[in-house]
């Protein structure tokens, strides 16, 4: 006689803080939904010549049940950790641009969660190891967009980052349903 086991193994792969947090203090990414200032609710920190800091989180969850995965990915803007001491237009673009590469980076994630081969032997492994590549990638990513355009102050060159994330948001859009 067979027996049928289904057993459950749940992973989160994402900071533990973001728990504790209420939904009200996030902001889910949404292309329909730009932030505004009134968004940034952290107590601005003197750091150098930084004008504003943006904090954003890419979180990942699964479950394995009755032999599937299944997953959540979020790409949250997180209110009370973010915040500005110079607040115009230009330096809101260039947060609202740290924003939407982690929805780049959201995307990117689904897509390779979705192609992934499940291993009943290293299924965990695996997908803690591709979480972690993608945001070891985004954190690259968003270091490079500071660089580059000088924290925003490069006007040139955050216009041309700026149609370079519009272009990957519009590249990963089919990735965009997780």
């Amino acid at each position: 006689m067979a027996m049928n086991r289904s057993f459950l193994v749940t992973a989160f792969i994402f900071p533990l803080l973001l728990l504790s947090q209420r939904e009200e203090d996030l902001i889910k990414w949404d292309e329909n939904r730009k932030l505004t200032w009134d968004d940034f609710k952290a107590a601005p920190l003197k750091m150098g010549s930084t004008a504003a800091m943006t904090t954003t989180h890419l979180g990942f969850s699964y479950n394995f049940a009755n032999g599937k995965i299944t997953y959540k990915i979020d790409c949250w803007f997180e209110k009370n950790k973010s915040w500005g001491l110079v607040k115009n237009d230009w330096i809101l673009k260039h947060e609202q641009g740290h924003f939407d590469i982690a929805e780049i980076f959201a995307r990117q994630l689904y897509r390779s969660v979705s192609e992934y081969q499940y291993n009943k032997t290293t299924f965990q492994k695996d997908l803690t190891a591709i979480y972690k590549s993608v945001v070891e990638g985004k954190e690259k990513f968003q270091q490079q967009y500071d660089d580059e355009t000088d924290y925003s102050r490069n006007k040139t060159k955050q216009e041309e980052w700026l149609k370079k994330i519009e272009s990957e948001l519009k590249q990963n859009k089919s990735w965009a349903g997780y």
